[in-house]
This record gives structure tokens, sequence and C-alpha cells, in this order.
């Protein structure tokens, strides 16, 4: 063994030394160096595991929130539909009512027209006759060459109005 002491040339009190020295940077750097960091370390590590739980909890809420939209969503497409349905419902009535009012309007018009024709058809018709009455007077008096009194052409025209 001392060959290889010899042949290395180590020197114990060298070799003490070292490990002091060794001794004293490993205190230092543990100390300084490898305890804020492993404070560091395991301070990044809880904050990568909060925002992990934090991005489930971020991706569950997100989830229900998507839920609840579709289902509005979908509520109110139902609702929009039973709207138009109603409006749709109600403006067939309303079409239908104004489709009967406007046929009633039209039988009140044709039903005032055909009143008006047969009022004016009575009034030509009593025209016609007294103008008749007038010419048969006319000619009667013509052939018999004079002129009848007046009470003569009431009677006439009553008894030709009754025809």
């Amino acid at each position: 063994m001392e060959s290889i002491i010899s042949t290395f040339h180590i020197d114990w009190k060298i070799i003490i030394a070292q490990a002091f020295n060794f001794g004293v940077v490993f205190v230092v750097l543990y100390i300084y160096a490898l305890k804020p960091l492993s404070k560091l370390m395991a301070e990044r590590t809880e904050k990568i595991n909060k925002g992990m739980q934090d991005a489930k909890e971020n991706n569950l809420l997100l989830q229900k929130t998507q839920a609840e939209y579709d289902k509005v969503l979908t509520d109110a497409r139902k609702e929009v539909d039973k709207i138009f349905q109603e409006g749709k419902k109600e403006s067939e009535v309303k079409k239908a009512k104004m489709l009967e009012d406007a046929r009633a309007e039209v039988a009140g018009l044709i039903e005032n027209g055909k009143k008006t024709l047969e009022s004016e058809k009575n009034k030509m018709v009593e025209d016609a006759k007294k103008e008749i009455v007038v010419i048969a007077m006319k000619i009667t008096e013509k052939l018999i060459g004079m002129k009848i009194d007046s009470s003569f052409d009431i009677k006439t025209i009553k008894e030709l109005e009754n025809l």
C-alpha cells in the first residue's frame, strides 16, 4: 500500500484538509443554494399542481356553462317556435276574420245594390206607367177629338196603375 501512496504522492494531511474544505463547501452550498433551491422547487411544484387543479376546475366549469348555454339556447329556440306558432295562428284567425268581414261587406254591398236596382226598377216602371197613361190619354183625345176632364184622367191613371 505504501507503494501506491508513494506512486500517487498521497498525503494524509492534504486529504484531511481537502475533506474539511469539501465539508465547508458542502455546508455552504447546502445552506445557501440547495435549501433555497429545494424550497423554490417545492413552491414551483405547488404552483404547477395548483394550476393543474384550477385548469381541471375551469374545464368542469366550462363544460357546465356550455351545457347551461345549450339548454338555454334550446329553450329559447322552443320559445321562439312557440311564439312563431302563436303568431301564425293569430294571423290565420285575423285573416279568416278579415275574409269573413270582406264577404259580409260584399254581401251587404250586393244586397244594397239589389235594393237600389229594385227601387230604380220600380221607379222606372212607375214612370213608364205614367208615361203610357199620358200617351194613352193623348191618343184617346185624338181619337175622340175632344179633351176629357181631369177627373177622368185621374181615374184612368189609377186604373192603369192597378193593371
